[in-house]
């Protein structure tokens, strides 16, 4: 009879294969470099809870079929600590021989101890599971927002995404981007013109890790709902976003004023002439726009053709009317059996995404040469 059961070590290789064939969708084989990332991962973290766990579905030949990697995440919500658990990397082989297997994954996942489960990788067949299972969908933290910043540029990379060899007109959509935004419409600069860093007293810089340990919290301090890191997991998240190889080169800068106070920092990374992506984006209250314009005037001056990221609902507002576009890619999620905790999250009164998700994780966006 199939079952569920705790992620173990003698696990990992057959996880590693679905990784690749699933999820990176590719026929190569899993690297021993992807084997001891999910060990330290899903089975090494020091902050690790043993009833708490990543989760195997298992035939009743005894082989693997599924797989849902879980990752603690302590929170505190108006002081009173509770345990949560970030559910990603959900995959499932076979699904036509056993449809049911992801919803059992999913069930047993919710069952767990935790007061709090969170994912932000829904996508829509699992978001329905989620659904089904009593959870809230989060649209304000479920967006993909994108801020075109040379329009020629952008054009030929969307069509590289399908066509790589479509970047061979990247030359020619670099004149054509510098014709645009020196030509206004109506008047009015281009709806893509803003390059600039704003005008005021504000300036950023890049930041360190030493630094990025002290600010994360107290940028997120405001929020009621909110992660409660120990110091060390923090800094174990900060060098495992560190590196996004599939994304390009990072770049962590602090905004501040002219006084060397910070109100806000951006984290993204990308190649000059391609699409970036954004990874956090944080802000105190009132200073979200600042922030933004800080961080679109940087990429435009590292040469990025647009930028891309997840929304929070802070965020949201601040870019209303600052050009963007957003869509729906996956779902950001949370369920708990206590109501009172889902509605920080309905009301934009969480921290939830980024570096309190799951897309820090090296799955998301890493090489494992």
């Amino acid at each position: 009879m199939s079952e569920v059961r705790p992620f173990i070590t003698s696990d990992v290789p057959v996880v590693a294969e679905m990784f690749q064939r699933i999820l990176r969708k590719t026929s190569q084989s899993a690297t021993s470099s992807l084997e001891i990332y999910l060990r330290e991962l899903f089975l090494e973290a020091p902050d690790a809870q043993h009833d708490i766990t990543s989760l195997i579905h298992q035939r009743d030949d005894g082989s693997v079929s599924g797989f849902v990697g879980v990752v603690p995440l302590a929170l505190e919500f108006e002081g009173r600590p509770l345990r949560g658990a970030l559910c990603g990397t959900m995959m499932v082989d076979g699904h036509k021989e056993d449809p049911f297997a992801g919803a059992r994954l999913l069930r047993a996942f919710l069952a767990g101890p935790q007061d709090i489960s969170l994912t932000e990788t829904a996508n829509d067949v699992s978001t329905a599971m989620w659904r089904k299972m009593n959870a809230a969908v989060l649209p304000d933290y479920s967006l993909e927002w994108i801020r075109v910043i040379r329009p020629a540029g952008f054009m030929v990379e969307l069509a590289a995404a399908d066509v790589s060899a479509a970047r061979v007109f990247s030359p020619l959509a670099r004149p054509i981007d510098a014709f645009i935004r020196r030509r206004p419409i109506d008047g009015e600069p281009h709806w893509s013109h803003f390059t600039s860093a704003p005008k005021g007293k504000l300036v950023d810089t890049d930041v360190d890790e030493d630094e990025l340990l002290d600010l994360i919290p107290k940028l997120a301090a405001h929020y009621p709902m909110r992660p409660a890191w120990r110091r060390e997991t923090l800094a174990r998240i900060i060098v495992h976003a560190r590196r996004k190889a599939n994304y390009g080169p990072g770049v962590r800068r602090v905004v501040r004023t002219g006084t060397g106070h910070p109100v806000g920092l951006y984290i993204y990374y990308g190649d000059r002439g391609r699409i970036g992506r954004a990874f956090q984006v944080m802000a105190l209250p009132g200073q979200e726009g600042a922030v933004i314009d800080n961080m679109i005037a940087h990429a435009a001056s590292n040469g990025l053709v647009a930028l891309r990221g997840r929304t929070q609902p802070a965020l949201l507002n601040a870019m209303l009317g600052r050009r963007f576009a957003f869509v729906h890619a996956s779902s950001s999620i949370v369920h708990a059996r206590d109501p009172a905790l889902i509605q920080p999250f309905l009301d934009g009164r969480a921290f939830f995404n980024g570096f309190a998700g799951e897309s820090w994780c090296r799955l998301m966006g890493d090489a494992f040469d």
